[in-house]
């Protein structure tokens, strides 16, 4: 038996690892198993290469927990180790940079510093266990191995009488963490962290129905086909997860369900997938889902997941997946992410940029080859995506660039155009005096019905534009193309928003609307509207509330994060009240001399217009009501 000290002068490396090395206890199960996945993949390459001459066979990867000695046991049968490898890799290169890592570390936050590169995946059993055990055998015919740890730097290295291949690590679960030595905790873990790992896992066995056809039971009675129970071991993951398949492997039907073993709670078809598979210039793996998304954008609690060689990381994603696309679902693997200590937070690093962009064109690219295999189906899902691909068109700009073939833009009546198409299509009826494109849309089909309808009685297109973040996007397209204007259906008379000639003559003289402006201005509230006199068609409505396009879109944008003007968000409304000086009602009020007749009119004719915009409310509404009858009484 030999005994040593751990290559460390620094006595307090393990309260460091403890404390502060990885912020989260929960994670030895992970590195442990990882360690044994390695070390049977290891060996499974020597074997397939004849460096090693021993049987593969098909080796599994077992945990057990022993609540009355409070113990752990993980258990592989993969490479094993001599005494020799056990003093050079747990003695000596775990610590061989331990001073180094000391200094490095000490004063800066949690989680930082690369994993392997200090070799401490294995330590991390200290954070839970006052004392380890490793009993291991390597696949060379040498004796085994049988060190101890207490915690402190002094270790214990004797020959052990194991005779199997592979590793077996004994923790002595400490007082502060007897939680770990509950079957749903560590049934949790290895349902978080291990659920694809490329090795079968056992925890505990579980029982199984097996059909017995007739005839195997000699002394039966029954004719039928039977069931019988056996006890089988309970393999909690799957080894060969869709991601690690090639698309030509896998029917639609397979995607489905990979969906659904990741995302169990989820009672919701995905509406389409895009499997993810480059090896150049860095290696990456996956398949990402949407989902069903509208236009709310909901907290995500599904979110896309991390791996790192099946090895689960975290689903904070950020910095790899484009951000527009954190509403998305599934999974992500690539052994090139570098990873911090915890494997819990990213490097800011190149290669992550890299896989960022790759993502984003290869989303772009599906995205297009759905929209020209079936357009029908692509226009019925649009609704569900269109918040993401709105974003993405905002916030990547190689998104945007590709975008113009597959982002589309309803109209009321369900009709959809790609901006080019849009162009197009409105060109002949929607191009005002000056020459501009005006693209008329609505935000709210109910609320802006009666604007809808006389913009369609003039033949004209309306969209239907509704997502949050749409006066952010139509800015930018118009930006991007010149003359081409977007204007809320609300926001002003029909005539103004698409000027074909110079104004309609007025019925009323000069000094007969001066006279009606001074009487609507001492009864319609200052502070919310605006009067504004218009020479319209006679059959026109009197009496129009419209909203202007610049400052509501600003207002908008402001209360949407991300631009508009400084402080507008918080802004009361305003609107434009537009009297038709053609119209007979403008006339009555200018003739009635009666003060309070006038007044009644204006108010009812305003309350009228508030109704057509979703604007009477409360004391207004009860008030109108009253009136109304009244006057029919």
């Amino acid at each position: 038996m030999t005994t040593g000290k751990i290559n460390v002068s620094v006595e307090n490396i393990f309260p460091l690892i403890k404390k502060f090395l990885y912020s989260d206890h929960e994670i030895f199960l992970r590195e442990l198993i990882s360690n044994g996945t390695d070390a049977t993949l290891k060996l499974k390459h020597l074997t397939s290469i004849g460096e090693a001459k021993v049987e593969y066979g098909t080796p599994i990867i077992e945990v057990k927990i022993d609540k009355e000695g409070k113990k752990i046991h993980i258990i592989d049968q993969g490479l094993g180790m001599t005494a020799d490898e056990v003093e050079k890799y747990i003695n000596q290169v775990a610590f061989s940079g331990a001073e180094e890592f000391l200094d490095k570390y000490k004063d800066s936050a949690k989680d930082s510093g690369i994993i392997g590169h200090f070799g401490l995946g294995f330590y991390s059993a200290f954070m839970v266990a006052e004392k380890v055990e490793i009993i291991t055998k390597s696949y060379k015919d040498e004796p085994a191995a049988h060190w101890t740890c207490d915690g402190s730097p002094e270790f214990t290295l004797e020959p052990a009488d194991k005779t199997t291949r592979g590793t077996e690590i004994i923790l002595h679960i400490a007082e502060d963490s007897l939680e770990f030595l509950e079957e749903f905790k560590i049934s949790g873990l290895l349902n978080k962290y291990n659920k694809f790992m490329p090795i079968p896992i056992k925890f505990g066995t579980k029982k199984e129905k097996i059909e017995q056809k007739k005839g195997e039971f000699v002394d039966s009675e029954d004719k039928e086909n039977t069931f019988t129970e056996v006890e089988v071991d309970n393999i909690i993951n799957n080894p060969n997860p869709a991601w690690t398949k090639q698309p030509t492997e896998l029917t639609d039907e397979d995607y489905k369900n990979f969906y659904r073993e990741m995302y169990p709670m989820q009672f919701e078809e995905p509406l389409f997938h895009i499997h993810l598979n480059v090896d150049y210039p860095f290696n990456l793996t996956g398949i990402l889902y949407f989902p069903k998304l509208g236009s709310d954008l909901q907290i995500q609690k599904d979110k896309i997941q991390l791996y790192q060689n099946q090895v689960y990381v975290t689903d904070n994603v950020e910095g790899i997946v484009p951000e527009f696309l954190m509403m998305l679902r599934g999974v992500v693997d690539s052994p090139d992410i570098p990873l911090n200590v915890s494997r819990s937070g990213l490097q800011a690093d190149g290669a992550v940029k890299k896989i960022s962009n790759y993502i984003t064109r290869k989303v772009a690219d599906k995205l297009k080859s759905l929209f020209n295999e079936n357009r029908e189906d692509f226009e019925q899902k649009w609704n569900d995506i269109k918040i993401v691909l709105e974003y993405g068109m905002l916030s990547e700009d190689k998104f945007y660039e590709k975008a113009g073939a597959f982002v589309l833009y309803p109209t009321v009546d369900d009709k959809y155009y790609t901006l080019e198409e849009l162009k197009e299509a409105l060109k002949e009826k929607q191009t005002d005096k000056d020459g501009k494109l005006v693209v008329l849309y609505a935000g709210n089909k109910e609320a802006q019905h009666s604007y809808i309808e006389i913009a369609k009685d003039k033949g004209y297109e309306v969209l239907l534009l509704d997502s949050p973040i749409i006066s952010h996007l139509i800015q930018k397209i118009e930006g991007d193309n010149s003359g081409l204007h977007f204007v809320r259906v609300d926001s002003d008379h029909i005539d103004n928003l698409i000027k074909k000639e110079d104004a309609a003559i007025s019925k009323l003289s000069d000094e007969e609307k001066e006279s009606l402006k001074t009487v609507l201005e001492t009864i319609v509230p200052k502070q919310t509207y605006t009067v504004q006199l218009e020479a319209l068609d006679s059959d026109a409505a009197p009496f129009i509330i419209t909203q202007p396009e610049f400052m509501r879109r600003m207002k908008e944008m402001s209360q949407s994060g991300g631009g508009g003007m400084f402080g507008m968000g918080n802004m009361p409304e305003m609107y434009n009240l537009v009297v038709n000086t053609n119209s007979d009602l403008a006339t009555n009020i200018l003739n009635n001399k009666d003060k309070s007749a006038q007044e009644n009119l204006v108010k009812q004719a305003l309350d009228l217009a508030k109704l057509s915009q979703n604007l009477l409310k409360g004391e207004a509404l009860t008030a109108f009501v009253k009136r109304s009858f009244e006057l029919i009484k």
